[in-house]
Protein backbone atom coordinates (compact mmCIF):
# COMPACT_ATOMS: atom_id res chain seq x y z
CA UNK A 1 0.00 0.00 0.00
CA UNK A 2 1.08 3.50 -1.10
CA UNK A 3 0.16 4.94 2.81
CA UNK A 4 2.33 1.66 4.17
CA UNK A 5 4.89 3.05 1.52
CA UNK A 6 5.49 6.44 2.25
CA UNK A 7 5.47 5.33 6.61
CA UNK A 8 7.66 3.18 5.96
CA UNK A 9 10.02 5.25 4.18
CA UNK A 10 9.42 8.03 6.51
CA UNK A 11 10.38 6.18 9.38
CA UNK A 12 14.06 5.06 7.94
CA UNK A 13 14.68 8.28 5.85
CA UNK A 14 12.87 11.28 7.54
CA UNK A 15 16.68 12.65 8.29
CA UNK A 16 18.18 11.84 4.74
CA UNK A 17 14.85 13.37 3.31
CA UNK A 18 14.47 16.75 4.70
CA UNK A 19 18.60 17.21 4.12
CA UNK A 20 17.66 15.82 0.40
CA UNK A 21 15.35 18.67 0.02
CA UNK A 22 17.54 20.84 1.45
CA UNK A 23 19.94 20.28 -0.41
CA UNK A 24 17.60 20.59 -3.80
CA UNK A 25 16.69 24.30 -1.89
CA UNK A 26 19.96 25.61 -1.90
CA UNK A 27 21.35 24.44 -5.15
CA UNK A 28 17.90 25.72 -6.93
CA UNK A 29 18.29 29.33 -5.18
CA UNK A 30 19.89 31.63 -7.44
CA UNK A 31 22.98 34.21 -5.88
CA UNK A 32 20.69 36.53 -4.67
CA UNK A 33 18.40 34.65 -2.65
CA UNK A 34 15.99 34.44 -6.25
CA UNK A 35 14.36 31.34 -8.01
CA UNK A 36 13.01 31.12 -11.39
CA UNK A 37 11.93 27.92 -13.52
CA UNK A 38 15.08 28.25 -15.34
CA UNK A 39 17.21 29.00 -12.62
CA UNK A 40 15.71 25.92 -10.58
CA UNK A 41 18.21 23.11 -12.62
CA UNK A 42 17.20 19.51 -13.33
CA UNK A 43 16.25 17.29 -10.73
CA UNK A 44 17.64 13.65 -10.37
CA UNK A 45 15.29 11.39 -11.46
CA UNK A 46 17.19 8.43 -10.99
CA UNK A 47 15.38 5.39 -9.11
CA UNK A 48 12.16 7.23 -9.06
CA UNK A 49 10.82 6.69 -12.75
CA UNK A 50 8.98 3.69 -12.04
CA UNK A 51 5.24 4.40 -13.74
CA UNK A 52 6.44 7.37 -15.47
CA UNK A 53 6.02 7.86 -19.33
CA UNK A 54 8.86 7.87 -21.15
CA UNK A 55 7.31 10.50 -23.80
CA UNK A 56 5.13 12.97 -22.44
CA UNK A 57 3.60 16.43 -23.57
CA UNK A 58 1.21 18.81 -23.83
CA UNK A 59 -1.83 17.03 -25.40
CA UNK A 60 -0.48 13.55 -24.27
CA UNK A 61 -3.19 11.33 -21.73
CA UNK A 62 -1.01 9.95 -18.84
CA UNK A 63 -1.31 6.46 -18.58
CA UNK A 64 1.37 5.13 -16.07
CA UNK A 65 3.66 2.63 -17.51
CA UNK A 66 2.74 -0.21 -14.57
CA UNK A 67 0.37 0.53 -11.72
CA UNK A 68 1.32 3.51 -9.28
CA UNK A 69 -0.48 4.03 -5.82
CA UNK A 70 -0.26 7.32 -4.40
CA UNK A 71 -0.73 8.70 -1.16
CA UNK A 72 -3.55 10.93 -0.94
CA UNK A 73 -4.48 13.11 1.88
CA UNK A 74 -8.11 13.65 1.43
CA UNK A 75 -10.85 16.36 2.63
CA UNK A 76 -14.07 14.58 3.11
CA UNK A 77 -17.05 16.63 2.00
CA UNK A 78 -20.46 16.38 3.95
CA UNK A 79 -22.13 16.48 0.60
CA UNK A 80 -20.57 13.62 -1.21
CA UNK A 81 -19.15 11.68 1.71
CA UNK A 82 -16.08 9.87 0.27
CA UNK A 83 -17.08 6.14 -1.68
CA UNK A 84 -13.65 3.99 -2.32
CA UNK A 85 -16.68 2.65 -5.17
CA UNK A 86 -16.61 6.05 -7.11
CA UNK A 87 -17.15 5.68 -10.38
CA UNK A 88 -13.98 8.32 -10.72
CA UNK A 89 -11.86 6.19 -8.91
CA UNK A 90 -12.36 3.17 -11.24
CA UNK A 91 -11.71 4.95 -14.51
CA UNK A 92 -9.01 6.62 -12.76
CA UNK A 93 -7.20 2.98 -12.35
CA UNK A 94 -8.68 1.13 -15.22
CA UNK A 95 -7.22 4.09 -17.90
CA UNK A 96 -4.47 5.36 -16.28
CA UNK A 97 -3.24 2.59 -14.06
CA UNK A 98 -3.28 4.79 -10.78
CA UNK A 99 -5.04 4.12 -7.40
CA UNK A 100 -4.93 5.70 -4.14
CA UNK A 101 -4.36 5.16 -0.60
CA UNK A 102 -6.21 7.41 1.41
CA UNK A 103 -5.91 9.30 4.72
CA UNK A 104 -9.47 11.22 5.04
CA UNK A 105 -10.32 13.92 7.48
CA UNK A 106 -13.90 15.98 7.39
CA UNK A 107 -14.32 18.67 5.87
CA UNK A 108 -14.76 20.15 9.76
CA UNK A 109 -11.57 19.27 11.02
CA UNK A 110 -9.62 19.96 7.71
CA UNK A 111 -7.44 23.09 8.26
CA UNK A 112 -6.76 21.79 11.73
CA UNK A 113 -6.11 17.95 10.90
CA UNK A 114 -3.32 19.10 7.99
CA UNK A 115 -1.61 21.16 10.12
CA UNK A 116 -0.80 18.74 12.73
CA UNK A 117 -0.71 15.61 10.22
CA UNK A 118 2.15 18.21 8.04
CA UNK A 119 3.64 19.24 11.32
CA UNK A 120 4.35 15.98 12.63
CA UNK A 121 6.10 14.85 9.17
CA UNK A 122 3.13 12.13 8.39
CA UNK A 123 1.63 13.57 5.55
CA UNK A 124 0.68 11.09 2.42
CA UNK A 125 2.37 12.27 -1.07
CA UNK A 126 -0.14 14.18 -2.13
CA UNK A 127 -1.95 17.41 0.44
CA UNK A 128 -5.35 18.49 -1.20
CA UNK A 129 -7.26 21.52 -0.93
CA UNK A 130 -4.54 24.02 -0.13
CA UNK A 131 -5.64 27.51 -0.98
CA UNK A 132 -2.75 30.00 -1.39
CA UNK A 133 -1.43 31.41 1.40
CA UNK A 134 -2.11 28.14 3.64
CA UNK A 135 1.13 26.40 2.59
CA UNK A 136 3.50 29.59 4.04
CA UNK A 137 3.41 27.91 7.82
CA UNK A 138 4.11 25.03 6.34
CA UNK A 139 7.68 26.26 4.16
CA UNK A 140 10.09 26.82 7.16
CA UNK A 141 10.04 23.11 8.50
CA UNK A 142 10.71 21.88 5.38
CA UNK A 143 7.93 19.13 5.53
CA UNK A 144 6.17 20.25 1.67
CA UNK A 145 8.13 20.15 -1.98
CA UNK A 146 9.00 23.98 -3.76
CA UNK A 147 6.45 23.61 -6.45
CA UNK A 148 8.27 26.56 -8.69
CA UNK A 149 11.06 23.70 -8.51
CA UNK A 150 9.32 20.81 -10.16
CA UNK A 151 6.32 22.24 -12.60
CA UNK A 152 9.19 22.76 -15.03
CA UNK A 153 8.20 19.22 -15.92
CA UNK A 154 4.50 19.11 -15.51
CA UNK A 155 3.97 20.54 -19.82
CA UNK A 156 0.40 21.29 -19.15
CA UNK A 157 0.74 23.67 -16.02
CA UNK A 158 3.96 25.27 -18.01
CA UNK A 159 1.57 25.86 -21.23
CA UNK A 160 -1.52 27.43 -19.47
CA UNK A 161 1.27 29.75 -17.06
CA UNK A 162 2.44 31.08 -20.48
CA UNK A 163 -0.43 31.05 -22.90
CA UNK A 164 -2.74 32.87 -20.27
CA UNK A 165 0.23 34.83 -18.69
CA UNK A 166 0.11 33.86 -15.04
CA UNK A 167 3.85 34.44 -13.81
CA UNK A 168 2.61 37.65 -12.27
CA UNK A 169 -0.45 36.45 -10.14
CA UNK A 170 2.44 33.10 -9.86
CA UNK A 171 4.66 35.99 -7.87
CA UNK A 172 2.27 36.49 -5.52
CA UNK A 173 2.81 33.14 -4.01
CA UNK A 174 6.83 33.43 -3.78
CA UNK A 175 8.50 33.11 -0.21
CA UNK A 176 11.55 35.17 0.60
CA UNK A 177 14.17 32.23 -1.58
CA UNK A 178 12.13 33.14 -4.54
CA UNK A 179 10.62 30.35 -4.34
CA UNK A 180 6.65 29.10 -4.43
CA UNK A 181 5.13 26.31 -2.36
CA UNK A 182 1.75 25.79 -3.83
CA UNK A 183 0.60 23.84 -6.85
CA UNK A 184 -2.46 26.41 -7.50
CA UNK A 185 -5.76 25.81 -9.87
CA UNK A 186 -5.63 27.96 -12.46
CA UNK A 187 -8.45 30.33 -14.19
CA UNK A 188 -8.31 31.32 -17.41
CA UNK A 189 -10.62 34.41 -16.22
CA UNK A 190 -11.54 35.47 -13.05
CA UNK A 191 -15.19 34.35 -12.29
CA UNK A 192 -17.49 36.52 -10.55
CA UNK A 193 -19.63 34.44 -8.11
CA UNK A 194 -20.98 36.78 -5.54
CA UNK A 195 -23.70 39.34 -5.91
CA UNK A 196 -26.89 40.68 -4.28
CA UNK A 197 -29.95 38.70 -4.78
CA UNK A 198 -32.97 40.79 -5.06
CA UNK A 199 -36.80 40.26 -5.57
CA UNK A 200 -37.21 41.17 -8.93
CA UNK A 201 -41.19 41.30 -8.70
CA UNK A 202 -40.82 44.14 -6.69
CA UNK A 203 -38.01 45.94 -8.12
CA UNK A 204 -40.42 45.25 -11.59
CA UNK A 205 -42.81 46.79 -10.14
CA UNK A 206 -41.24 49.75 -8.59
CA UNK A 207 -39.46 50.07 -12.00
CA UNK A 208 -35.79 49.79 -10.35
CA UNK A 209 -32.83 48.43 -12.77
CA UNK A 210 -31.12 45.05 -12.39
CA UNK A 211 -28.07 46.78 -12.97
CA UNK A 212 -27.46 49.58 -11.09
CA UNK A 213 -24.34 52.03 -12.19
CA UNK A 214 -23.04 53.09 -8.86
CA UNK A 215 -23.91 52.13 -4.96
CA UNK A 216 -25.34 55.53 -4.60
CA UNK A 217 -27.52 54.65 -6.83
CA UNK A 218 -28.31 51.11 -5.31
CA UNK A 219 -29.12 52.89 -2.30
CA UNK A 220 -31.81 55.30 -3.60
CA UNK A 221 -33.27 51.99 -4.94
CA UNK A 222 -32.88 51.25 -1.62
CA UNK A 223 -35.16 54.10 -0.47
CA UNK A 224 -37.47 53.43 -3.04
CA UNK A 225 -38.00 50.15 -1.33
CA UNK A 226 -38.37 51.00 2.13
CA UNK A 227 -40.72 53.86 1.21
CA UNK A 228 -42.96 51.15 -0.53
CA UNK A 229 -42.52 48.26 2.22
CA UNK A 230 -42.59 50.12 5.17
CA UNK A 231 -42.90 47.21 7.11
CA UNK A 232 -39.98 45.11 5.44
CA UNK A 233 -36.16 45.59 5.47
CA UNK A 234 -35.06 46.66 1.88
CA UNK A 235 -31.75 44.73 2.34
CA UNK A 236 -30.57 41.94 4.98
CA UNK A 237 -27.79 40.31 4.68
CA UNK A 238 -24.86 36.97 6.23
CA UNK A 239 -21.85 35.76 6.24
CA UNK A 240 -20.90 37.34 9.41
CA UNK A 241 -19.93 33.96 11.31
CA UNK A 242 -16.24 35.07 11.92
CA UNK A 243 -16.90 38.74 10.92
CA UNK A 244 -19.07 41.62 9.66
CA UNK A 245 -20.80 40.57 6.58
CA UNK A 246 -17.42 39.10 5.47
CA UNK A 247 -18.93 37.58 2.27
CA UNK A 248 -20.54 40.73 0.89
CA UNK A 249 -18.01 42.96 2.16
CA UNK A 250 -15.04 41.09 -0.02
CA UNK A 251 -17.09 41.24 -3.48
CA UNK A 252 -18.08 45.19 -2.68
CA UNK A 253 -14.69 46.41 -1.80
CA UNK A 254 -12.68 46.33 -4.56
CA UNK A 255 -15.06 49.10 -5.93
CA UNK A 256 -14.52 51.26 -2.90
CA UNK A 257 -10.52 50.56 -3.73
CA UNK A 258 -9.94 48.66 -0.76
CA UNK A 259 -10.24 44.74 0.21
CA UNK A 260 -12.55 43.68 3.15
CA UNK A 261 -13.94 40.83 4.96
CA UNK A 262 -13.25 37.54 3.39
CA UNK A 263 -10.46 39.58 1.03
CA UNK A 264 -9.18 41.21 3.70
CA UNK A 265 -6.20 39.05 3.92
CA UNK A 266 -2.89 40.30 5.80
CA UNK A 267 -4.79 43.87 6.05
CA UNK A 268 -2.06 45.32 3.39
CA UNK A 269 -2.85 47.42 0.61
CA UNK A 270 -0.60 48.50 -2.24
CA UNK A 271 -1.07 52.21 -2.31
CA UNK A 272 1.69 52.85 -5.56
CA UNK A 273 4.23 53.62 -3.37
CA UNK A 274 4.19 51.48 -0.44
CA UNK A 275 2.10 49.05 1.67
CA UNK A 276 -0.45 50.67 3.83
CA UNK A 277 -2.92 49.11 6.69
CA UNK A 278 -5.68 48.16 4.75
CA UNK A 279 -8.74 48.64 7.97
CA UNK A 280 -6.82 52.09 8.77
CA UNK A 281 -7.04 53.84 5.02
CA UNK A 282 -9.72 56.19 3.95
CA UNK A 283 -11.02 53.83 1.17
CA UNK A 284 -11.83 51.28 4.30
CA UNK A 285 -13.46 54.05 5.78
CA UNK A 286 -15.54 55.04 2.80
CA UNK A 287 -16.59 51.48 2.74
CA UNK A 288 -17.82 51.77 6.34
CA UNK A 289 -19.42 54.70 6.29
CA UNK A 290 -21.64 53.60 3.28
CA UNK A 291 -23.06 50.49 5.03
CA UNK A 292 -23.30 52.89 8.49
CA UNK A 293 -25.17 54.95 6.28
CA UNK A 294 -27.18 52.17 5.20
CA UNK A 295 -28.23 50.89 9.00
CA UNK A 296 -29.22 54.44 10.12
CA UNK A 297 -31.65 55.04 7.63
CA UNK A 298 -32.82 51.72 8.02
CA UNK A 299 -32.59 50.61 5.13
CA UNK A 300 -30.30 47.32 5.97
CA UNK A 301 -31.45 44.76 8.88
CA UNK A 302 -28.91 45.80 11.72
CA UNK A 303 -29.22 42.26 12.64
CA UNK A 304 -27.57 41.06 9.70
CA UNK A 305 -23.82 41.94 11.59
CA UNK A 306 -25.00 39.13 13.86
CA UNK A 307 -27.33 36.71 12.36
CA UNK A 308 -26.84 33.54 11.09
CA UNK A 309 -27.12 32.51 7.62
CA UNK A 310 -30.18 30.54 8.46
CA UNK A 311 -32.20 33.25 9.63
CA UNK A 312 -31.43 35.61 6.87
CA UNK A 313 -32.05 33.23 4.60
CA UNK A 314 -35.91 33.06 6.14
CA UNK A 315 -35.95 36.75 6.44
CA UNK A 316 -35.67 37.27 2.82
CA UNK A 317 -37.40 34.06 1.37
CA UNK A 318 -40.47 35.18 3.62
CA UNK A 319 -40.57 38.61 2.66
CA UNK A 320 -39.72 40.04 5.64
CA UNK A 321 -36.02 41.17 3.68
CA UNK A 322 -36.33 42.01 0.07
CA UNK A 323 -32.70 41.37 -0.90
CA UNK A 324 -29.75 39.48 0.44
CA UNK A 325 -26.22 38.64 -0.73
CA UNK A 326 -25.81 35.96 -2.80
CA UNK A 327 -23.77 33.70 -5.02
CA UNK A 328 -24.81 31.58 -8.02
CA UNK A 329 -25.89 28.79 -5.95
CA UNK A 330 -26.55 30.12 -2.79
CA UNK A 331 -30.00 31.51 -5.37
CA UNK A 332 -31.09 28.32 -5.60
CA UNK A 333 -31.30 27.22 -2.38
CA UNK A 334 -33.47 30.74 -1.58
CA UNK A 335 -35.94 29.49 -4.29
CA UNK A 336 -36.11 25.94 -2.45
CA UNK A 337 -36.84 27.74 0.65
CA UNK A 338 -39.50 30.56 -0.87
CA UNK A 339 -41.15 27.24 -2.32
CA UNK A 340 -41.23 25.29 1.38
CA UNK A 341 -42.35 28.77 2.58
CA UNK A 342 -45.13 29.07 0.37
CA UNK A 343 -44.19 32.71 -0.74
CA UNK A 344 -45.32 34.49 -3.95
CA UNK A 345 -41.76 35.37 -4.82
CA UNK A 346 -39.49 36.03 -7.81
CA UNK A 347 -35.31 37.02 -7.26
CA UNK A 348 -32.44 37.35 -9.50
CA UNK A 349 -28.90 38.34 -8.72
CA UNK A 350 -28.04 41.91 -10.45
CA UNK A 351 -24.91 43.82 -11.57
CA UNK A 352 -22.25 44.80 -8.73
CA UNK A 353 -22.50 48.38 -8.88
CA UNK A 354 -19.60 50.75 -9.52
CA UNK A 355 -18.19 52.45 -6.53
CA UNK A 356 -16.38 55.85 -5.39
CA UNK A 357 -12.85 53.63 -6.55
CA UNK A 358 -14.72 53.14 -9.98
CA UNK A 359 -15.52 49.63 -11.05
CA UNK A 360 -13.94 46.60 -10.30
CA UNK A 361 -13.27 42.71 -9.40
CA UNK A 362 -11.12 41.90 -7.11
CA UNK A 363 -6.88 40.90 -8.30
CA UNK A 364 -5.88 37.77 -7.59
CA UNK A 365 -8.88 35.76 -8.27
CA UNK A 366 -7.05 33.47 -11.49
CA UNK A 367 -5.62 31.62 -8.89
CA UNK A 368 -7.94 29.43 -6.87
CA UNK A 369 -7.29 26.49 -4.30
CA UNK A 370 -4.70 23.76 -5.05
CA UNK A 371 -2.47 21.28 -3.39
CA UNK A 372 0.64 20.56 -1.45
CA UNK A 373 3.52 17.79 -2.37
CA UNK A 374 5.00 16.26 0.67
CA UNK A 375 8.59 16.39 0.89
CA UNK A 376 8.48 12.47 1.38
CA UNK A 377 7.45 12.62 -2.09
CA UNK A 378 10.51 13.45 -3.32
CA UNK A 379 11.82 9.93 -2.34
CA UNK A 380 9.54 7.68 -3.74
CA UNK A 381 10.45 5.77 -6.60
CA UNK A 382 7.20 6.58 -8.70
CA UNK A 383 7.94 10.29 -8.16
CA UNK A 384 7.58 11.53 -12.18
CA UNK A 385 5.16 9.54 -12.37
CA UNK A 386 3.59 11.52 -9.50
CA UNK A 387 3.71 14.71 -11.27
CA UNK A 388 3.33 13.62 -14.52
CA UNK A 389 -0.01 12.55 -13.63
CA UNK A 390 -1.03 15.36 -11.26
CA UNK A 391 0.38 17.34 -14.15
CA UNK A 392 -2.63 15.38 -16.09
CA UNK A 393 -5.22 15.54 -14.13
CA UNK A 394 -4.96 19.13 -12.58
CA UNK A 395 -3.92 21.16 -15.84
CA UNK A 396 -4.41 19.53 -18.55
CA UNK A 397 -7.92 20.06 -20.24
CA UNK A 398 -8.59 16.50 -20.74
CA UNK A 399 -7.93 15.81 -17.31
CA UNK A 400 -9.84 19.04 -16.00
CA UNK A 401 -13.10 17.46 -18.05
CA UNK A 402 -12.99 14.28 -16.92
CA UNK A 403 -12.88 15.46 -13.48
CA UNK A 404 -15.54 17.81 -13.66
CA UNK A 405 -18.31 16.15 -15.66
CA UNK A 406 -17.08 12.58 -15.75
CA UNK A 407 -17.47 9.58 -18.21
CA UNK A 408 -18.95 10.52 -21.98
CA UNK A 409 -21.56 8.35 -22.77
CA UNK A 410 -22.24 7.33 -19.13
CA UNK A 411 -22.59 10.70 -17.26
CA UNK A 412 -23.16 13.13 -20.36
CA UNK A 413 -23.33 13.37 -23.80
CA UNK A 414 -22.13 15.90 -26.32
CA UNK A 415 -24.39 17.29 -28.35
CA UNK A 416 -23.57 18.44 -32.43
CA UNK A 417 -22.44 21.67 -31.27
CA UNK A 418 -20.16 20.57 -29.15
CA UNK A 419 -22.19 21.38 -25.82
CA UNK A 420 -21.88 19.29 -23.03
CA UNK A 421 -25.25 17.86 -21.70
CA UNK A 422 -25.42 15.88 -18.17
CA UNK A 423 -27.96 12.97 -18.07
CA UNK A 424 -31.01 13.38 -17.05
CA UNK A 425 -31.51 11.27 -13.87
CA UNK A 426 -28.05 12.82 -12.76
CA UNK A 427 -28.00 16.07 -10.73
CA UNK A 428 -24.89 18.22 -10.57
CA UNK A 429 -24.81 22.18 -9.71
CA UNK A 430 -28.89 23.30 -9.72
CA UNK A 431 -28.54 21.23 -13.23
CA UNK A 432 -31.24 18.31 -13.36
CA UNK A 433 -33.26 19.34 -9.62
CA UNK A 434 -34.79 16.57 -8.22
CA UNK A 435 -32.73 13.67 -10.02
CA UNK A 436 -32.09 10.81 -8.47
CA UNK A 437 -28.66 10.56 -8.66
CA UNK A 438 -25.77 13.30 -7.93
CA UNK A 439 -22.75 13.34 -9.91
CA UNK A 440 -20.72 14.32 -6.96
CA UNK A 441 -22.19 11.85 -4.33
CA UNK A 442 -22.67 8.79 -6.56
CA UNK A 443 -20.00 9.11 -8.98
CA UNK A 444 -17.15 11.46 -7.15
CA UNK A 445 -16.73 14.00 -10.11
CA UNK A 446 -17.03 17.53 -9.64
CA UNK A 447 -14.94 17.03 -6.20
CA UNK A 448 -12.97 19.76 -4.98
CA UNK A 449 -10.12 17.11 -4.04
CA UNK A 450 -9.49 16.46 -7.88
CA UNK A 451 -11.17 19.45 -9.62
CA UNK A 452 -9.07 22.57 -8.34
CA UNK A 453 -10.88 25.42 -10.81
CA UNK A 454 -14.20 23.74 -11.74
CA UNK A 455 -12.70 23.83 -15.02
CA UNK A 456 -9.51 26.73 -15.49
CA UNK A 457 -10.56 27.04 -18.92
CA UNK A 458 -12.99 29.96 -19.80
CA UNK A 459 -15.19 27.00 -21.82
CA UNK A 460 -15.11 24.58 -19.14
CA UNK A 461 -15.11 26.61 -16.21
CA UNK A 462 -18.68 27.79 -17.79
CA UNK A 463 -20.19 24.82 -18.92
CA UNK A 464 -22.12 23.76 -16.11
CA UNK A 465 -23.72 27.13 -14.97
CA UNK A 466 -27.13 28.11 -15.16
CA UNK A 467 -28.35 30.22 -18.24
CA UNK A 468 -28.97 33.32 -15.24
CA UNK A 469 -25.76 32.53 -13.94
CA UNK A 470 -24.08 33.39 -17.43
CA UNK A 471 -25.89 36.58 -17.98
CA UNK A 472 -24.78 37.47 -14.68
CA UNK A 473 -21.02 37.12 -15.70
CA UNK A 474 -21.59 38.66 -19.13
CA UNK A 475 -22.80 41.75 -17.35
CA UNK A 476 -19.90 41.34 -14.72
CA UNK A 477 -17.08 41.04 -17.30
CA UNK A 478 -17.03 45.10 -18.02
CA UNK A 479 -15.42 45.16 -14.52
CA UNK A 480 -11.82 46.10 -14.50
CA UNK A 481 -8.98 44.01 -12.46
CA UNK A 482 -7.40 45.50 -9.61
CA UNK A 483 -3.79 45.13 -10.29
CA UNK A 484 -1.63 42.90 -8.11
CA UNK A 485 0.65 44.41 -5.19
CA UNK A 486 4.32 43.53 -5.58
CA UNK A 487 5.52 40.47 -3.50
CA UNK A 488 6.43 41.37 0.14
CA UNK A 489 7.52 37.53 1.78
CA UNK A 490 8.76 37.49 5.17
CA UNK A 491 10.98 35.13 6.30
CA UNK A 492 10.13 32.85 9.71
CA UNK A 493 11.00 35.21 12.68
CA UNK A 494 9.79 37.97 10.59
CA UNK A 495 6.34 35.93 10.55
CA UNK A 496 6.40 35.13 13.43
CA UNK A 497 6.31 38.51 15.01
CA UNK A 498 3.89 39.71 12.52
CA UNK A 499 1.65 37.08 13.29
CA UNK A 500 1.05 38.33 16.82
CA UNK A 501 0.25 42.07 15.39
CA UNK A 502 -1.77 40.63 12.56
CA UNK A 503 -4.09 38.83 15.08
CA UNK A 504 -4.31 42.14 17.32
CA UNK A 505 -4.95 44.22 15.16
CA UNK A 506 -7.56 42.29 12.13
CA UNK A 507 -9.92 42.00 15.64
CA UNK A 508 -9.91 45.28 16.13
CA UNK A 509 -10.66 46.19 12.60
CA UNK A 510 -13.60 43.86 12.84
CA UNK A 511 -14.80 44.94 16.09
CA UNK A 512 -15.12 48.23 15.37
CA UNK A 513 -16.00 48.14 11.49
CA UNK A 514 -19.46 46.07 12.99
CA UNK A 515 -19.55 48.92 15.83
CA UNK A 516 -19.46 51.82 13.45
CA UNK A 517 -21.96 50.09 10.52
CA UNK A 518 -24.46 49.72 13.77
CA UNK A 519 -23.78 53.29 14.93
CA UNK A 520 -23.28 51.90 18.12
CA UNK A 521 -19.38 54.30 17.73
CA UNK A 522 -19.64 57.47 15.35
CA UNK A 523 -17.60 58.06 12.23
CA UNK A 524 -16.39 61.11 13.85
CA UNK A 525 -13.91 58.94 15.56
CA UNK A 526 -12.41 57.79 12.72
CA UNK A 527 -9.58 59.33 13.82
CA UNK A 528 -9.22 57.94 17.16
CA UNK A 529 -9.93 54.53 15.99
CA UNK A 530 -6.94 54.88 13.89
CA UNK A 531 -4.77 55.75 16.71
CA UNK A 532 -6.00 52.51 18.32
CA UNK A 533 -4.36 50.70 15.61
CA UNK A 534 -1.08 52.74 15.37
CA UNK A 535 -1.26 51.53 19.30
CA UNK A 536 -1.21 47.98 18.43
CA UNK A 537 2.09 48.21 16.53
CA UNK A 538 -0.17 48.79 12.95
CA UNK A 539 3.31 50.83 11.96
CA UNK A 540 6.12 48.64 12.82
CA UNK A 541 3.95 45.99 11.18
CA UNK A 542 4.22 47.98 7.91
CA UNK A 543 7.82 48.29 8.85
CA UNK A 544 8.25 45.01 8.65
CA UNK A 545 6.58 44.74 4.99
CA UNK A 546 7.96 47.45 3.31
CA UNK A 547 11.34 46.22 4.35
CA UNK A 548 10.50 42.59 2.85
CA UNK A 549 8.93 43.90 -0.35
CA UNK A 550 12.15 46.33 -0.91
CA UNK A 551 14.46 43.06 0.15
CA UNK A 552 12.40 40.99 -2.64
CA UNK A 553 12.64 43.31 -5.34
CA UNK A 554 16.38 43.94 -4.55
CA UNK A 555 16.98 40.03 -4.62
CA UNK A 556 14.93 38.71 -7.70
CA UNK A 557 15.01 41.93 -9.90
Amino acid sequence: MAQQRWRARRGAMVAGAFVAVGALMLTACSPSGGDTTEEAGDFDFTGKEVGAMEDYGVGDTFVASEPVEFGLFYRDHPNYPLNENWLILEELQANQNVAFDFVSTPLAEWDQRKSLVIGAGDAPDIISVTYPGQEVSFVAGGAILPASDFVQYMPHYMDKVERWGLEEDLDQLRQEDGKYYLFPGFREEPRAEYSFAVRTDIWDELGLSLEPETFDELREQLRTVKEAYPDAYPMTDRWSANGPLEGTLAFVSPNFGTQAGWGFGQGLSWNGDEFEYTGASDEYRDLVAFYASLVEEGLLDPESITQDDDQAIQKFASGRALSIGTNDQEIVRYRTTVEELGTDAEMSMIRVPAGPAGDYFQSGQRLVSGFMLSSSAAESEDFLALLQFLDWLYYSDEGLEFAKWGVEGTTYTVDADGTRVLNEDITAMGLNPGAPENLQADYGFSNGVWTLAHGSTLDLDRSMLRDETLTFLDQMSTKAIRDLPPPAPLNEIEREQVSLYQSALRDHVYQNTAAFILGQRSMDEWDDYVAELEGMNMTAYLDFVNAARERYAQNNG
